[in-house]
This record gives structure tokens, sequence and C-alpha cells, in this order.
């Protein structure tokens, strides 16, 4: 791969390198795929360029999560198609999955509020999808989402365009959403809150597989204390902590070869 171009904004490297460092993360985490799922970010637009298309990044199709790096991210527009200078000479290392991008483009444009969209395929939040009942109120983790998770209804692999309006509606003003029969989403103004939503889903997922697990009667807190646990994590304070985890998470992969921000 060809190095990140030099000309590039201070803003778009930023962008490049948080988005590469939550592709690990997320391998770190074990939240993978293979290569079947995406995380992407929304570009900043410029300073003075305010009739500037909306541009994206989505990882180039094939490399793993625990390998990508800020160059490996590819620029693309909201259908998906490559618009990244350095494809024009070699167009076949710039290959993206254009149908992964149905779902992100649909949060993307109209959430401006989400800036960073994860998708994942977990067993855990598989398993919670296909559950009827969706995510149960029965752990700390899940009651940061009680009453702010969204859900969305499997209609197939996400190849029709038509279904993104359906999926903002069952979005809402949410920032998670339980993709029926399929996985988990969430997304987030910067990289460290997107990784905040997901990490939480997820384990609230892994808590209530291995809860439901146990053939034991599960115990519900009272409405009034699922309420205010969810008031509590979104309380004043919380961005300084979401963006203090962020930084200690990026510790975890401050080591590995290559540079995730190269």
């Amino acid at each position: 791969m060809q190095p990140v171009p030099t000309s590039l904004s201070a803003a778009e490297q930023k962008v490049r390198e948080d988005l590469a460092a939550l592709y690990r993360l997320v391998a770190h985490f074990r939240m993978t795929d293979m290569i079947d799922t995406h995380i992407t970010a929304r570009l900043p637009v410029m300073p003075g360029k305010s009739d500037e298309k909306p541009a994206f990044l989505i990882n180039r199709y094939g490399v793993l999560f625990h390998e990508m790096r800020a160059s490996d991210l590819v620029k693309i527009d909201y259908q998906g198609k490559v618009i990244d200078d350095r494809a024009r000479d070699m167009p076949e290392l710039f290959r993206v999955n254009a149908a992964g991008f149905t779902i992100h483009s649909a949060v993307h444009m109209a959430r401006h509020d989400l800036a960073f969209v994860v998708h994942t395929h977990t067993a855990a939040g598989t398993a919670v999808s296909a559950q009827e009942h969706g995510l149960l109120p029965i752990s700390q983790h899940a009651l940061k989402f009680y009453g702010k998770l969204g859900y969305h209804d499997y209609e197939g692999i996400a190849l029709d365009l038509g279904e993104r309006d359906r999926l903002v509606a069952d979005l809402g003003p949410h920032k998670a959403m339980i993709l029926r029969n399929h996985g988990l989403l969430a997304g987030g103004a910067t990289a460290a809150h997107a990784f905040h939503e997901i990490y939480f889903l997820e384990r609230a997922c892994q808590a209530q597989v291995q809860a439901m697990a146990g053939g034991a009667q599960l115990r519900f807190p009272p409405e009034h204390v699922r309420e205010l646990t969810a008031r509590q994590f979104e309380s004043e304070g919380s961005d300084g902590i979401t963006e203090l985890a962020w930084q200690a998470a990026l510790r975890l992969i401050a080591d590995t070869q290559p540079d995730y921000r190269s």
C-alpha cells in the first residue's frame, strides 16, 4: 500500500488514525467477523467548503481489523463509490465492499451527530438479536441502553438501498441498535464515543447470553432503578470518562506493528 499522501489535511489524518485505532480495538476485544463487518467515519468538511459533498472512510476490502492502518482506509462517497485519489493509478488496491456501506450510509446521511459507525456480527450480539425479547435490563451494562436502543427487522443481506429509510426510522434518536437476526450497530460523535457504545452493548449481550444459559430465573431491577441508571450513564462528566477510557484503550494497541497511524 502507498502511504497516505502528505497533502492530506490534519483533520482527515486525525480521522484516519482514530478509525484505524477503532478497527484494531474491535479486533483486540474479539468483535470481528473476518472481513465481513465494517467501521466507517464521516470526514469533516473543510472551512470555506460548505458546498463540498460528504465523504467517508471505510476499510480496504480484505484487510483484517487487527492489521488496519490509516493508509488502508479508503475514501468513498455516500453511494459507496471510491473517490480516493490513490485509486486512479491502482484501483485494484482500493477495493471496498460497497454493499457493506448500505447500512452505514443510511446512518451517516441521516445522523450527522454520529461521525463514526460500528457494525458487528459477534456471537453474543447475534444471539441476542435472534431473541424475541431483545436486550433485557438484567445488567448494569444493559441498563445503559434502557429506553435508548433501536431495533430493525432483518430484510436479507443489505443490498436494497430502499432499506436505508426504514433502518434510520428504526434507529430513531438512539446511538445504538440491534439488527434482528443479524448483529449490532452503534455510533458516536467521535471514535471514543463509538467505541464506548459498541463495547458496552457487546458486554451487555455477553452477560445476557451467559445468564440465560444458566437456566435460573432472572432478576430484573425495578423500573425506577432502570431509568435512574440510564440517566446516570449520561450524567455530567460522562464525556470525560469516555475519553479517559479511550486513551486507556489506545495503550492496548500502542506497540502493535505496523503502527496503526501509518
